[in-house]
């Protein structure tokens, strides 16, 4: 199993499940902390979809284009998918970091079970649909209450035992709420109610995440991020909520300051 220094703190974040927000999430929290002066590094283990890496290199991409002065993880792909290649980009990643974030794909992934064990910070992206709550466990049709936790719950389950057998270490799982437009308020409480139920049972802390915005979808061919706000232009009031979504969900992150870090640029207190 790879280590690297104490100081780095890992963030994976890990769903089997795609259309979550997951890569979105990761590639916005990467650039807030780097843009607050930690050093991050990325790792994107979906050597498939590849949205992590692309979305940093369209940003790489952009900063030679304009010369603009935008806060850049280092970032790698996993492409070989063998144990000696994630071994050694997990190691080079984490040599001169404040931070790893490991982005992994939307399926049952080896490597991703690998990630999620050595994680600190474990972030499973869903929406409020009990499409996506099937992830992490099963409700009755009737009553809407939890029957039992899913597969992917006892995985990560069994991860955070391992991890605490290895070094005595407690991974602390968060399940991230993002926010679809077109679900009701009261599918949102039925599945509030059952992640409050569920979060008892298995140990995961829930936090809000982000909306469903066009935004998002357009900012991904130039690597911009709601941070950058000076690089993309005016901004309407649908991106000043998109920035103070963002910014409460790293308060809820509660992920400990690797350097003197002032508050997110240009978002007011």
């Amino acid at each position: 199993m790879p280590q690297g220094p104490e100081n780095t703190h890992v963030i994976v974040f890990a769903n089997e499940k795609g259309g979550t927000g997951k890569s979105t999430t990761a590639v916005h929290v990467a650039i807030a902390l780097a843009a607050k002066g930690a050093r991050v590094a990325v790792l994107d283990l979906d050597h498939r979809q590849r949205t992590v890496g692309r979305y940093l290199d369209n940003r790489a991409a952009t900063i030679k284009r304009t010369g603009a002065g935008l806060p850049m993880p280092v970032h790698a792909t996993l492409d070989a998918q063998t144990e000696a290649q994630f071994e050694e980009l997990w190691s080079m990643l984490l040599a001169d970091a404040d931070y790893l974030v490991v982005d992994t794909p939307g399926r049952d992934d080896p490597f991703a079970r690998t990630a999620a064990t050595l994680s600190d910070t474990l972030v499973t992206p869903m929406n409020d649909s009990f499409v996506d709550f099937d992830l992490i466990g099963q409700v009755d049709p009737d009553t809407f209450q939890v029957t039992r936790p899913s597969f992917y719950s006892e995985l990560i389950w069994d991860a955070r035992k391992q991890r605490a057998r290895h070094d005595g270490t407690t991974i602390d799982w968060v399940v991230l709420r993002n926010r679809l437009q077109y679900v009701e308020a009261r599918n949102m409480r039925r599945v509030s109610d059952a992640l409050a139920q569920l979060s008892k049972r298995v140990g995961f802390r829930i936090i809000p995440g982000l909306g469903e915005r066009v935004i998002y979808r357009e900012l991904f061919p130039s690597g911009l991020t709601m941070i950058d706000s000076k690089a993309f232009g005016s901004m309407g009031l649908s991106h000043v909520a998109a920035r103070q979504e963002l910014r409460e969900m790293m308060a809820a992150l509660q992920l400990p300051e690797r350097t003197n870090q002032p508050e997110l640029p240009g978002v007011a207190a």
